[in-house]
């Protein structure tokens, strides 16, 4: 029998990422060209919001048979790539100002049908500048989560399936919250008002189509791969970060390219690739899952990973800020702190 992991693999390390990205920055200044903006990104949330809603109009009338089966064979496709856009959004990487992103983000986050765009902004740029920080890093399972879950095959099925609800209780250990404001009151305001939209008008199965496309997109599911991809010691114990450059990509939008995000916030979906492709030394060296339904699986089913499968730390590290700026400059955002 496997022997169970009881605690996080607690480091004093910096950031990889703070660390790598000055090196590459050295040696490749070139890869500053790729930081920008993708304005074209807007047209992919319409038209993913479009096929969503229509899709819930198709089924508004079918029997629950159906439903649950096309929201998991279908809806949880366009339904985490609207995730991955948000993300985009959060980066402010669609638009050159704060509002258009932000508006996009709203907009994007309306099939999910819960109002979770803006709060997901802040959250997520605290796991960037501060990743693995228990306090901080809301991305990072509670104590008492992992203690539960374990490595056990039945608890990781329903963590995985409840997935979008601890990532919210996460929060709550955190010691920065997000406080309300005007685009947090907007997100609940727009996302309250689509929500009663879609159950009077296309009625309560459509509602759930959605509503079940969006637990499926980020959770009980080969695209719940992506999840442990990221950040989970799958395949070392000392790498905490690792990229997937399998198939999906194409429909999750490059989302895989983890690391080279993670080193480059403000390179946007499209040019991650380049990235890659412009330092092969660094992450062509660097550990990679080839697929997310494998990954899934092996999550699941090998008593040897679990919650605790994963690089902790119990403060902030600071080192030297590097001479060139490699994260966005609108107002708002929460810069790497290097």
């Amino acid at each position: 029998m496997a022997k169970e992991k009881d605690d996080f693999r607690w480091t004093e390390d910096p950031n990889p990422h703070h660390v790598r990205v000055r090196e590459i920055i050295k040696t490749h200044p070139e890869v500053r060209q790729l930081i920008g903006k993708n304005p074209y990104s807007v047209f992919i949330i319409i038209a993913l919001v479009a096929f969503q809603v229509f899709t819930a109009y198709l089924l508004r009338n079918q029997s629950w048979w159906l439903i649950v089966p096309v929201a998991y064979v279908v809806g949880a496709f366009p339904s985490h790539a609207l995730w991955v856009m948000i993300h985009e959004c959060g980066h402010y990487l669609v638009f050159k100002g704060k509002a258009g992103n932000l508006f996009a983000a709203i907009f994007a986050n309306m099939p999910h049908m819960l109002p979770s765009a803006i709060s997901f902004q802040y959250y997520h740029n605290k796991h960037h500048t501060h990743q693995s920080v228990h306090h901080f890093d809301g991305d990072m399972p509670d104590f008492w989560e992992a203690k539960l879950i374990k490595n056990n095959t039945f608890g990781k099925i329903i963590w995985m399936l409840l997935f979008p609800f601890f990532q919210v209780i996460h929060t709550l250990r955190l010691k920065d919250h997000k406080k309300p404001d005007f685009w947090l009151i907007l997100n609940f305001v727009v996302q309250i008002a689509f929500n009663v939209a879609i159950w009077v008008f296309l009625g309560p199965k459509a509602f759930f189509y959605l509503f079940i496309s969006f637990l499926f997109s980020v959770g009980l599911h080969p695209l719940g791969g992506r999840w442990i991809q990221e950040h989970y010691l799958v395949l070392d114990d000392k790498q905490e970060t690792y990229s997937y450059y399998g198939p999906l990509n194409k429909v999750a939008f490059n989302v895989g390219y983890h690391n080279e995000h993670h080193d480059f916030p403000s390179i946007p979906w499209n040019k991650l690739p380049q990235v890659k492709k412009k330092v092969p030394e660094v992450y062509d060296q660097l550990l990679s899952h080839p697929s997310w339904t494998k990954l899934f699986l092996r999550f699941l089913f090998d008593p040897n990973l679990g919650l605790h499968s994963r690089v902790a730390r119990k403060q902030k590290n600071k080192i030297e800020k590097p001479n060139v700026e490699v994260e966005s400059s609108v107002e708002g955002y929460q810069p790497l702190t290097f």
